[in-house]
């Protein structure tokens, strides 16, 4: 049984954390069209010869996976987690105002809340703790304000939240986004999360193995758990997949066996299509960040295709594309935050975290369709501002809404204490 005392924390801890440059500044340089292979080259020969420290190593893994080479940059993160698990990201200022603690699992890029981009234009200091299998966590630990979950609600992430949970009762500081409601957003129990909210529209998403969907298409007696599902049109997407990777409309059953044969996934996701076009026949497709339990705007995307996420829209070569979503952001609040206020409301009651974000559109009857709810999804200031001269200031107004949530937990955890 787990000793009711907190845990401890020193400063002394902060002597294992190691810099790096991280993923906000790393992904823009990718974002913006930089050649990252010159880095990797330097960077892996100096680990070989055993000349770059963990920070390094952490950081060729984020190369590697944004140069596309996902399973080699999760090699190199396993080989440095098993030495060292606590990081330093770059900070304004020397005696910064706040310290805040992020807790990560040892997973892809896109499995961990990329937290720098919040933060990396304030004088906090940001430091990363993998929470790793195998290992328990640091005693002491480092000497914070606050800490915040990171790690997402995948199935690489499972043992790390397990392991914050248990010590959360414990924990000696604020401990934003508690890991059991993080455990709540994976596709096939958001909608049961969700279910029953007036207004509000998320098909039931039913996690499926490749042998089941080639007995479906292949029988008429399909399980029953697929039978509602398997009334064409559906989407399908390999379980654990993002941006896109591996998802389709599947309207029949051939198309369903060209999908299978030329996938190389044995457990997916699937789920009833929504025909979520707009009058004019184009497709809207909005992200919607929750700090604290009040909205904000962060994108919307428009096209011809359903199957939309930001960079797939073609945003930055359509001026009214552009003017669409500026008028989206400076109304968001009187109009489709109002038009959706008691949706909006019970959805950040039932999640219950201190931040997340949703993909969500509006269909033709005007209900909320929500795709999906993470805590992971990129909120960034990268695009330029020469083609979206209204994103700063938006972007701006979200960070420091996090900010100042972060202040308001750190003010009120000290009132409690005195």
């Amino acid at each position: 049984m787990l000793d009711d005392k907190p845990l401890d924390m020193t400063d002394a801890a902060r002597s294992d954390c190691l810099d790096r440059i991280g993923m906000a500044k790393l992904a823009k340089l990718a974002f913006d069209g930089a050649d990252l292979r010159p880095m990797w080259a330097e960077v892996s020969a100096r680990l070989l010869n055993g000349e770059a420290d963990a920070g390094e190593g952490i950081d060729l893994s984020l190369v590697a996976q944004l140069l596309g080479h996902k399973e080699t940059g999760l090699s190199i993160q396993q080989e440095v987690l098993a030495s060292r698990r606590l990081f330093r990201l770059p900070c304004l200022s020397q005696t910064p105002r706040m310290r805040v603690l992020a807790l990560a699992a040892a997973t892809d890029m896109g499995s961990n809340t990329p937290i720098e981009f919040l933060l990396q234009d304030f004088a906090i200091e940001l430091m990363v703790l993998y929470v790793i299998a195998g290992a328990e966590l640091p005693v002491p630990l480092p000497e914070h304000d606050i800490a915040i979950v990171i790690a997402s609600d995948s199935d690489d992430c499972g043992d790390a939240l397990r392991k914050i949970e248990a010590a959360r009762p414990r924990w000696p500081r604020p401990l934003l986004n508690p890991p059991q409601r993080i455990g709540n957003l994976d596709r096939d129990k958001l909608h049961r999360l969700l279910a029953g909210i007036e207004g509000l529209v998320i098909p039931a998403t039913i996690p499926c193995a490749r042998g089941q969907l080639a007995d479906a298409i292949e029988s008429t007696e399909a399980p029953q758990e697929l039978t509602g599902t398997l009334v064409f049109s559906v989407i399908i997407r390999p379980r654990g997949s993002h941006a896109g990777v591996g998802l389709a409309k599947i309207d029949d059953v051939s198309a369903m066996r060209r999908y299978l044969d030329q996938s190389e996934a044995e457990e997916f996701f699937v789920a009833r299509f929504v025909d979520y076009a707009s009058e004019d026949g184009l497709f809207r497709k909005y992200r919607v960040v929750f700090v604290d339990g009040k909205p904000y705007a962060c994108h919307m995307a428009v096209a011809d295709r359903w199957d939309i996420w930001y960079l797939n829209a073609g945003m930055s070569g359509d001026a009214g594309k552009r003017l669409e979503e500026a008028t989206f952001m400076s109304t968001f609040d009187i109009a489709f935050a109002r038009r959706h206020r008691s949706a909006l409301a019970a959805m950040a009651e039932r999640v219950g975290l201190d931040y997340f974000i949703v993909d969500c559109a509006e269909t033709r009857d005007g209900s909320l369709l929500i795709f999906e709810a993470d805590n992971t999804a990129v909120v960034h200031n990268m695009d330029q501002p020469e083609v979206f001269p209204y994103k700063p200031a938006q972007m701006r107004k979200i960070f420091d809404a996090f900010v100042a949530m972060l202040e308001r937990r750190v003010a009120q955890a000290r009132e409690q204490a005195a």
